[in-house]
């Protein structure tokens, strides 16, 4: 299997499909009703109860929903990675690493606002990782605060993702006062239109902007999420030794956007953290830049035997909470 993947064959955008789906086919056969969290944005909210009267009859098809999201974001992030040339050589490992992992619990499968943030904050890392350079910047800093912004109609503590713009104007760029404004303002216009929207239609007082707070997140339950957790690390853990070998032979641009992708990954570790709540369904954030990291262990070490096997260890798990634990 990571043989095939290793190969640069637009056939692989077929075998993808075939297995996303057999990873996740339990979830077609068993389909799950998203349920509004306290701490989902305002948006979300509103489409999904607009929705559910509708869905609920047919919960395949949040199920269908869910899986296109998935399906699609490990092509696009795949596509950027191998555009950016951040692997030494084209492949589809990484979305094969993100439809294996995100396979690992129940609540990175079910249709959420995290998971819809995934697609987004794909887009804000690919815009982020071509500011080296950029003759444009101003206009990219504006639409990428913009992005950010609108994350926050659909899990506000993603305001947290701001901080990238930080990194990725300190990592990139010469300080210029002006691109930080433009990030800043661009973060902001989605909120003021919203406000703007909400004074015209006499209900700006009755609106409770969302609050923050930092608290621990107990999301680890039992061992079997123990065990889960401790093989996506064991895997980014070996994957970022084969980053770091690397490194020394990429281009100035390609360890850049490793720099932003790490930073991306620091920041989705501690969104969690804030207004948590007791499952793993913002945990999906860390997934994005895990599966490209994890992609470097299936794609460089010399004795395939050991990368092989740990992907069909990893397979065995899935199937484990899947189909036994079930």
């Amino acid at each position: 299997m990571i043989g095939t993947f290793r190969a640069n064959n637009p056939f692989n955008t077929f075998l993808l499909l075939i297995y996303g789906l057999l990873l996740k086919l339990v979830w077609f056969i068993h389909p799950q009703i998203p349920v509004v969290q306290k701490t989902d944005g305002l948006f979300y909210n509103r489409v999904l109860l607009v929705v559910k009267p509708f869905l609920d009859q047919y919960p395949f098809v949040y199920s269908l929903i869910a899986f296109i999201f998935i399906y699609t974001q490990a092509l696009s992030f795949n596509r950027l990675l191998n555009n950016r040339k951040l692997m030494q050589k084209p492949n589809y490992l990484p979305g094969m690493s993100y439809l294996l992992i995100t396979s690992f619990f129940p609540e990175w499968n079910i249709l959420s606002s995290s998971l819809i943030l995934n697609t987004l904050l794909i887009w804000v890392w690919a815009k982020m990782s071509s500011l080296y350079n950029n003759p444009h910047a101003k206009s990219t800093l504006y639409n990428i605060g913009m992005v950010i912004g609108i994350t926050t109609f659909f899990y506000f503590p993603s305001l947290a993702f701001g901080l990238l713009i930080i990194f990725a104007l300190l990592i990139t760029r010469p300080i210029k006062v002006a691109e930080w404004l433009i990030s800043i303002l661009g973060i902001l216009t989605p909120w003021y239109l919203l406000f703007a929207w909400l004074f015209l239609t006499n209900r700006l007082y009755s609106f409770q902007v969302p609050g923050i707070r930092i608290q621990y997140s107990s999301f680890i339950q039992n061992n079997t999420q123990y065990a889960g957790m401790l093989l996506i690390l064991l895997s980014a853990i070996m994957g970022a030794v084969f980053v770091q070998i690397n490194a020394r032979r990429q281009v100035v641009q390609v360890r850049k956007s490793w720099g932003l992708l790490l930073l991306y990954l620091i920041v989705a570790i501690l969104i969690p953290f804030i207004n948590s709540i007791h499952n793993f369904q913002y945990w999906i954030l860390t997934t994005v830049p895990l599966s490209a990291i994890i992609a470097c262990f299936f794609f460089y070490p010399t004795k395939k035997w050991f990368p092989l096997s740990f992907h069909w260890i990893m397979v065995a798990f899935v199937i484990y909470m899947d189909y036994l634990k079930r």
